[in-house]
């Protein structure tokens, strides 16, 4: 990919209307330090160190993710920047806000509103025997499902939805967070610090080594994240692809050409996989009630042409007693 050289002027020239957030401040050759304050550090993401910051001037408190790509030396690509750049354009309230990008030398900031808790850490926090109201479950499920149809629609996919990346604030409200960035960066198989990337919420299209995939993928994801959001326990946690795939398998059923057309063509699709027949997804999934089964085993459809879509999803019986007027999203139309 052709690299951003900051010293070219003709590339500066190309690229400062991508990042001109405003017209009398040229953000693209400010420095990060110069505008935002680091406050503490909040995490590590999947791309590199998360700070909590506040900009200096309207004091506004954001998240400053430091973006660590794999060859330094050669800076940013440039298709990453026209990517991330495409992002500040996702408004929504399901949907975390990339408020401002900024280059420092060779490293990229995403600035981005900042929420204190994530939804993994929120389930950790639940006290042992208990469990989320099953409202709530409905709740954030159906915000989900707004933040990522609206990202659909304009053809952003997400790709590595997880509770980690999905954040809540204090008055019911779940956002989407790192939108985009797996297109723009890729999707790294550790993270910088060396750990493993979970394949826990991973469609099985992308385990078998499908080329091409598309919304889907983010389906499987949620529906994943749903039985998660009821147990408090991931459905399937495998540690490797292979014990990830056979993990789904035993409860699904191995598939084959039958359920899913031409799955056996899939790069890492093996004839010799052991042949699981398909369980209880409703004993597996407590706490969820036979509508919410039935949407479960439609978003956990093995041939994503089959798959339930976000737009089908929002529509389902599950969701008929939930009151939408309250939502976030409420007042939009997508």
């Amino acid at each position: 990919a052709a690299s951003l050289n900051l010293g070219n002027p003709l590339v500066n020239a190309h690229f400062s209307h991508v990042f001109a957030v405003s017209k009398n401040r040229p953000t693209f050759e400010h420095l990060i330090m110069e505008d935002y304050l680091k406050i503490e550090k909040i995490g590590e993401g999947t791309y590199g160190v998360v700070y909590k910051g506040r900009h200096k001037s309207t004091g506004q408190v954001v998240a400053l993710k430091k973006i660590r790509l794999e060859s330094e030396e050669e800076g940013v690509p440039s298709t990453a920047v026209r990517e991330i750049s495409l992002l500040k354009e996702l408004q929504h309230p399901n949907v975390v806000r990339l408020l401002d990008v900024l280059m420092q030398e060779s490293k990229l900031y995403l600035v981005f509103e900042f929420l204190s808790m994530d939804l993994k850490k929120y389930l950790d926090s639940i006290p042992s025997g208990q469990y989320m109201d099953p409202m709530l479950v409905k709740s954030y499920l159906y915000q989900i499902l707004e933040g990522i149809l609206f990202c659909h629609c304009r053809r952003v996919l997400h790709r590595d939805l997880k509770p980690q990346n999905l954040l809540i604030d204090n008055k019911g409200v779940i956002k989407l967070a790192d939108f985009g960035l797996a297109r723009a960066f890729g999707v790294p198989v550790r993270v910088y610090t060396h750990e493993v990337v979970t394949l826990w919420y991973r469609a099985p299209e992308v385990l078998l080594g499908a080329s091409r995939y598309s919304t889907p993928v983010d389906v499987w994801s949620i529906g994943t994240i749903f039985a998660e959001l009821a147990t408090k326990k991931p459905l399937f946690h495998g540690d490797s692809e292979i014990d990830q795939l056979f993990r789904i398998f035993r409860i699904l059923g191995t598939p084959n050409n039958e359920v899913w057309p031409d799955v056996e063509s899939l790069p890492d699709y093996k004839n010799t996989f052991p042949k699981w027949k398909s369980g209880n997804l409703g004993s597996m999934v407590k706490n969820l009630d036979k509508n919410g089964i039935d949407l479960l085993e439609k978003m956990l459809t093995y041939d994503p042409l089959k798959r339930i879509s976000a737009r089908q999803a929002m529509t389902h019986p599950y969701f008929d007693d939930l009151d939408k007027t309250t939502l976030p999203a409420s007042n939009l139309k997508s």
